[in-house]
């Protein structure tokens, strides 16, 4: 059973596995991702359920534009249409949308959908869903070092005074909307065990839980498994296990 007093304020979770879920049914690529999108959809309803403050997903990646042309192009499309359909829920519930990457490279179509939902969401208080799209974390630090270098150059920081804090605020969980937390949990599904470029200076200190639940299967039940998991776990950020 969860302990609701001791849910993670910060998931972040990796979507892993639509393609081999939609191979084993036979199904084309698109299938699994518009069934990933459906149990994406589930789990932000969860989160707010169950207290989870923030909730941050890996939904595409700098690498993915490695993929096929029509998977790229029908992955951006169900984002879309994603949006367009649940934006009227999100903001009922109150869920505040932001975005982690540089996502002024998506389609046109795809931007102006998600700018509208950054729009409609900005004075939501509850669940902050963040979704990381044509993100990297290497490109991430890379930004961060360059915005760093810029601000030295106009006198606005001395390299002496930077500090792991002030680094934080130059990342994409940073920049715009500061005070997100680390994540306390980071969750892969799939069975895969890596972290894919994915948060890597956030998640020093995170709780990992890898699932062989292909995401389309990932269920709330799932999910408050991986949640248990973390609870069981004695967190110790590097110092030693006193007893």
């Amino acid at each position: 059973m969860l302990d609701k007093e001791r849910i993670p304020k910060h998931i972040a979770i990796v979507m892993d596995g639509n393609g081999r879920w939609a191979n084993n049914k036979g199904l084309p690529r698109l299938a699994g991702h518009n069934a990933g999108m459906v149990a994406m959809k589930e789990i932000v309803k969860h989160s707010s359920a169950i207290g989870v403050e923030y909730l941050t997903v890996y939904a595409f990646s700098t690498e993915n534009w490695k993929r096929s042309v029509d998977e790229v192009n029908g992955i951006f499309k169900l984002l879309v249409l994603y949006v367009e359909k649940e934006l009227r829920e999100l903001n009922k519930n109150s869920v505040r949308v932001r975005i982690l990457g540089d996502y002024s490279k998506l389609p046109e179509e795809a931007v102006k959908s998600l700018e509208k939902a950054l729009k409609k969401t900005d004075k939501n208080i509850g669940l902050q869903f963040n979704i990381a799209l044509n993100y990297g974390s290497r490109d991430e630090m890379i930004r961060a070092i360059r915005l760093i270098g810029e601000d030295i150059r106009l006198g606005l920081i001395k390299p002496e005074n930077i500090t792991e804090e002030s680094f934080s605020k130059y990342l994409f969980t940073g920049e715009k909307f500061a005070d997100v937390p680390d994540p306390e949990l980071v969750i892969r599904t799939s069975g895969e065990k890596r972290l894919s470029n994915y948060l890597l200076w956030q998640s020093a200190y995170s709780e990992f839980v890898f699932m062989e639940t292909l995401w389309p299967d990932f269920t709330p039940t799932e999910y408050e498994k991986a949640i248990e998991e973390y609870q069981n776990r004695n967190r110790r950020f590097g110092g030693r296990n006193i007893t």
